[in-house]
Parts: C-alpha cells; sequence; structure tokens
C-alpha cells in the first residue's frame, strides 16, 4: 500500500468515555469485524484479556487496523486510568495522529486532561470525537465549551463546513489562502480541506466531531477526518534519531520505502500461545518476513520469522512491511522496549520511552515453597511486559518489593501472578530501612572469656568509635602496636565490628557513618582465637555505640509534585502534616511544580492521598536523596517496638 494511504492514530481520553467502544464501531463500519462487540459483554476486539472483560474497561493498549476508502487505518486503542498512563506514553510513540474521546454527559475530565498533556508535549496532531451525544440531556454546544475553555481555543466544530470560526481558522494555516479570505471571497470545498489538513498537521486547529459509538451515529463523519486531516507518514512530525557513534549527531530519518531500515519497538506483550510479542513501528525502509535487522541499542543481529499485524488478540500474518506501519514480531531473542531497529551499515538510534517512575510500593511475599520456586520468572516476564512495573529486593530489610503507578495497577499485577502463572502471595506495607549512627565518640573495653572445662575462648579489644560525615559509611582503623594484640587476629576483630554494625545496636538497623579504631587489647597465649575476637570486636562495638548517643536516621526522599494551581495551598499544607520541608515552586505549562523533601515514612499512602485531594489532577515523582535524623518522638517508637520484639524472641528461646 502506498505510504500516502497509511494512516496511524491512538485514542486517547478518560477512562470509560467509549474509546474501545468507538474502536468497534470503526472497525464494524469498515468491515474489518463481521460481529459488532460490545465491553459490557466483553467480546470486542480490543479488551481481550481476562482481567480486562472482568473489569469492563481497558488496562493494555492494543492494536487494530481497518482499511477506508483505500485507505489503511492502524489504531493504538489506549487505556483511560491513570495507572496505565504508561501505555499511552509508549503508544504514541508508534503513531502519526491522535483522536481524543470526550464523553458528552461527564465532559472534559482528568484523563482527557492527561491525554491532551501529552499531545502538546510531543506535538502530535489529533481530533477531537465527543461521544454519547445520543445520552438524554446532553448540551454539545456546552461540552464544546469546555473543550475550548480547558483543551484549546482552537478547538472548532467540522461538521458544518461553513461555520464562521472554521472558515477563518483555515484561512490563517496559510498565507493565500488568509489574503483571499481578507478580500472576502469565498473559499472552495477543496480548499477548505486542503487547508484544514494542513493546519490539523501544524496543530493550529483541532476539529471536533460527535455522534455515538453505541449506535454509530457519526463514525463514517470520524473516518472521513482521519483520512482528510490527520497526517500521513509522509506528513507526520519530523523524525530524529542520533548516530550510535556520537549521540550528539543528529539524523533525520526520512519516511520512504527505499530508505535503509528504521525502526523502533515501542511495546512487548507475553502472548501466552506464541510467547513474548515484540511491537515495532516502522519510520522508514522494508523488513521482510524471514529475514533479519541489526539491533543497534544491543550492537546484534536478530533472525525473525512470520510478520503479523494485530487485530485485537489475532495475529494476521504478511510477508512484509514498511514505513508506517505498525506490527509485531514473536520469540525475539534479545530485542525489547525502547531498542532501536535498523541497517547495520546505517544506524540510527532513538530516545528511549521515558516511562513515569512508579508512584506506590508494597511488599511482596511468596504463600509457599512451589509460589516461591515460581514468581522470578512470573515477575520477570510482567516486569518486560509493563515497563512501569517494578521488582526490587531491599538488602535490608529482605523484604521483595513491587512498585507501580497506584493500588490499581498492582492489584491487577498481583491478580497476574495469580491468574495467569498460578504464584499466591501476599502483600504488605515495605518496611522503611532505617539506619542507625553516633552523635560523639566513646572510648570502650570489649573483653570475651569463657572458660568450661577444656581450652577456654579469650579476646580483649579497646576501640574509640566516633562519628563521620552524613553518607561517608564506615571506616575501621587498625592502631595497636607493640603486639597487644597478634597480628593475626585483627582481621577477626575486624570481622566481628562489620557485623555488629550490620546488626545495628539501638533498634536492629544497620550503623553507618562512623569512625572505628582499635587501639589495645589483650590476649592469652592457649585461649585467644579467631572467634573470641570476632565476639569482643562485636561486644565492643555495640557497648560504644550506647555511650556514643545513638540517633537513628530515616530516608528523605525528593519530591515533585504535579497540580493544577488551585490545589497549592491544600497540597503545601498536606506535604508540612508530613514532616515535609517545601523547598521550592516552578511553573511548567498550566502546571504548579511543588518541589519537597519528606520522609520515607510519610509517603506510603501519598498516590491515594494526593488523588483524592486534587480529584485525580495530581501527579508526583519521588526519589532517593539522603539519610537524616529520625526526630526523638518518633525515634522513641521504633526503639521501644524493636526491644519489645526481641524480648518475645528470648521468651520464645
Amino acid at each position: 500500500m502506498e505510504i500516502k494511504k497509511k494512516r496511524s492514530l491512538i485514542l486517547l481520553g478518560h477512562a470509560q468515555s467509549g474509546k474501545t467502544s468507538l474502536a468497534e464501531s470503526m472497525l464494524y463500519f469498515c468491515k474489518a469485524t463481521l460481529r459488532k462487540g460490545a465491553v459490557n459483554s466483553g467480546t470486542t476486539l480490543s479488551d481481550y484479556s481476562a482481567d480486562e472483560i472482568e473489569r469492563k474497561s481497558s488496562i493494555n493498549s492494543s492494536l487494530l487496523y481497518c482499511d477506508y476508502k483505500d485507505t489503511r487505518i492502524q489504531i493504538v486503542d489506549a487505556p483511560g486510568y491513570a495507572d496505565f498512563f504508561g501505555e499511552v506514553i509508549a503508544g504514541v510513540r508508534a503513531v502519526d495522529g491522535a483522536i481524543i474521546v470526550v464523553d458528552a454527559v461527564s465532559g472534559v475530565e482528568v484523563g482527557t486532561e492527561h491525554a491532551w498533556q501529552i499531545l502538546e508535549e510531543i506535538g502530535l496532531p489529533c481530533l477531537i470525537f465527543i461521544n454519547k451525544t445520543d445520552k438524554e440531556g446532553v448540551d454539545s454546544s456546552k461540552v464544546l465549551q469546555d473543550i475550548k475553555t480547558q483543551l484549546s481555543k482552537n478547538a472548532v466544530t467540522v461538521e458544518t463546513k461553513d461555520a464562521p470560526d472554521l472558515i477563518e481558522a483555515v484561512a490563517e494555516s496559510d498565507d493565500k489562502l488568509l489574503e483571499k479570505y481578507l478580500e472576502g471571497t469565498a473559499l472552495t470545498p477543496e480548499e477548505i480541506v486542503e487547508g484544514l489538513h494542513l493546519a490539523v498537521d501544524n496543530r493550529k486547529v483541532f476539529p471536533v466531531l460527535s455522534g455515538s459509538a453505541l449506535t454509530d451515529k457519526g463514525v463514517e463523519g470520524l473516518l472521513d477526518a482521519i483520512v482528510q486531516y490527520l497526517p500521513s507518514p509522509l506528513e507526520r512530525v519530523k523524525t530524529e534519531g542520533s548516530n550510535p557513534e556520537n549521540p550528539e549527531e543528529k539524523k533525520e530519518v526520512l519516511p520512504a520505502e527505499d530508505a535503509p531500515l528504521a525502526a523502533f519497538v515501542f511495546k512487548s506483550i507475553a502472548d501466552p500461545y506464541v510467547g513474548q510479542l515484540t511491537l515495532i513501528r516502522i519510520f522508514a525502509g522494508i523488513i521482510g518476513a524471514n529475514t533479519g535487522f541489526f539491533n543497534v541499542n544491543r550492537s546484534t543481529k536478530e533472525r525473525i520469522g512470520p510478520i503479523y499485524l494485530l487485530q485485537g488478540k489475532e495475529q494476521r500474518t504478511i510477508e512484509s512491511a514498511s514505513c508506517g506501519d505498525i506490527i509485531a514480531i514473536a520469540k525475539l531473542k534479545d530485542t525489547h522496549t525502547s531498542d532501536s531497529l535498523a541497517d547495520q551499515k546505517s544506524p540510527v538510534i532513538f530516545d528511549p520511552v521515558v516511562f513515569p517512575e512508579p508512584a506506590i510500593s508494597a511488599s511482596l511475599k511468596p504463600k509457599s515453597r512451589a509460589d516461591e520456586d515460581r514468581i522470578s520468572g512470573a515477575l520477570h516476564k510482567l516486569t518486560a511486559e509493563d515497563q512501569t512495573f517494578k521488582v526490587s529486593h531491599d538488602p535490608q530489610t529482605k523484604e521483595l518489593i513491587i512498585s507501580g503507578m497506584g493500588d490499581l495497577h498492582l492489584t491487577i499485577m498481583v491478580e497476574r501472578l495469580k491468574k495467569r502463572f498460578h504464584v499466591e502471595v501476599e502483600l504488605g506495607r515495605p518496611k522503611v530501612s532505617y539506619k542507625e549512627t553516633i552523635t560523639k565518640k566513646a572510648k570502650v573495653q570489649g573483653k570475651f572469656k569463657r572458660q568450661s572445662g577444656g581450652r577456654g575462648q579469650y579476646g580483649d579489644v579497646w576501640i574509640e568509635i566516633e562519628p563521620l560525615e552524613r553518607n561517608k559509611g564506615f571506616e575501621f582503623i587498625d592502631k595497636i602496636f607493640g603486639g597487644a594484640i597478634p597480628r593475626n587476629f585483627i582481621p577477626s576483630v575486624e570481622k566481628g565490628v562489620t557485623q555488629a554494625c550490620r546488626e545495628g545496636a539501638v533498634a536492629g538497623y544497620p550503623i553507618q557513618d562512623i569512625r572505628i579504631t582499635l587501639f589495645d587489647g589483650s590476649y592469652h597465649d592457649v585461649d585467644s582465637s579467631d572467634m573470641a575476637f570476632q565476639i569482643a570486636g562485636s561486644m565492643a562495638l555495640r557497648k560504644a555505640i550506647m555511650e556514643a548517643g545513638p540517633v537513628l536516621l530515616e530516608p528523605i526522599m525528593d519530591v515533585s509534585v504535579f497540580i493544577p494551581e488551585e490545589y497549592l495551598g491544600v497540597i503545601s499544607g498536606d506535604i508540612n502534616s508530613r514532616r515535609g520541608r517545601i523547598m521550592g515552586m516552578d511553573i511548567k505549562g498550566k502546571t504548579q511544580v511543588v518541589r519537597a523533601r519528606v520522609p520515607l515514612s510519610e509517603m506510603f499512602t501519598y498516590a491515594n492521598d494526593l488523588r483524592s485531594h486534587t480529584g485525580g489532577r495530581g501527579s508526583y515523582t519521588m526519589r532517593f536523596l539522603s539519610y537524616e535524623t529520625v526526630p526523638h518522638k518518633i525515634a522513641s517508637g521504633i526503639i521501644a517496638k524493636f526491644q519489645a520484639s526481641k524480648q518475645t524472641e528470648e521468651v520464645a528461646k
């Protein structure tokens, strides 16, 4: 198919606005499916996974296609929930245009605003479709006004071709048309279509159409608008990559079939039947079935088998694909999301997809030994499929931690562990990785002496401890002179001291930012041993900590909160209530950015609380910054809890 006859688009909007139903209506109208499915009955081509059918809502983005007026239209149906926004971020990298779907009853909602924001950031042309106009009490003019106010004043209805604001917007897109318009000469229908196409491509105009996916009203007009106004691959925004040998050197990728191959992996799917499916957008060149390509990121050649066009979960084999196509390839050995594929003689590397950082975490514990054996492989597959789902292991607390975009996201992932991989797990609140340190110097003796019939045990050490600067870690200095402790026992003392630092002294947390100096001691010719000096070193360290003004340290997070201005007061107050310190505020477009430092222990419920405070309009990022002293009152509670647990353990023994 000619490149100019191709269109690719992503369906965006708030959850439940009817994106999947609209896709189904478009495919049915174009006879790409013989039976129109419905979300409520779980029969749509797009929402085909068990969890989507059960919840009657999109969780993953899916690929669809149809042919209309000799034009191939490829569709990415993206979820609307904020918890799955990573699917939107990946999906927009594969397409040349977008359709924002607005619920005629609810108007512009949070998900609509988020979708609009990402289109603005990457400069993607779009149409707007007001859905559900068949509902009672719908005021289309009010919805259009909401769109103009909250999204863009350049949103214009195109269902009446002689509307003054439409003609004016078209005229302003081209100097020749503007001159004709100002002279009072009417624009021809062809000039209106051509002018509007140019204006849409340049994001100067956003055509608004309306109808109902349920009754198919307005679907034909929408398909006409896709063909007439959205760009072909030849007209898309300029595609740039970098020279892998010199990342600073930019390379423009020309959209042509006879150009060297340039393609990008935007998503991976764990298919239960064919294994991993890799989803690829081709920007230039041709790729044939049973050939291969060069993976620029990994500097490897990859052989491929069949090439597929996806129609939901159905895989339809094609012989080759070219510039503008979105395809799937199965069972690639070493190709992953964000990889760039090219001709080895003309490599180009695209920027990776920048996914949002996880906003919420939970500890994960397998219920049985069998679950423990299976969980690693299952989690690996889930993280490969969803780049916003992270798995880590906390070496201090020994917990397995999963992180995601929200409660719903983590719930879905746990359900997939159970249903797809048959792994039973328990979710819990993750523990905070506290640390212990000291505030002053101390000198102490640690002496271990035991006699029990045969050979005894003897080790005697004197150490001095002093605080170091924050985040300097741990230093051990040997200042033994004159053979007070034989040289072969010095490593044993250090081993005992190090072990005690790992286990903690006041609350069971690792000790850091201290210097330990071994300066004296004594030994016994027969009874001294490696173990005796290890124990003596450990005893000395614990005793010294208690005399050196011990304190607890807690992880402090660098937090950036993104909110509309009207929520500034409530969010600032909430941060203060979490023992946070506001460090500054910035403006990013229409969004206020509050930068703060907040203890990690106060952030575990923040994702849900922020959503509640802002009606879902707020988001945030967070990263570890440093360790700081825990306030005395809070530290006392943590220490008391630890001491109580130790007493319980001793009683149990």
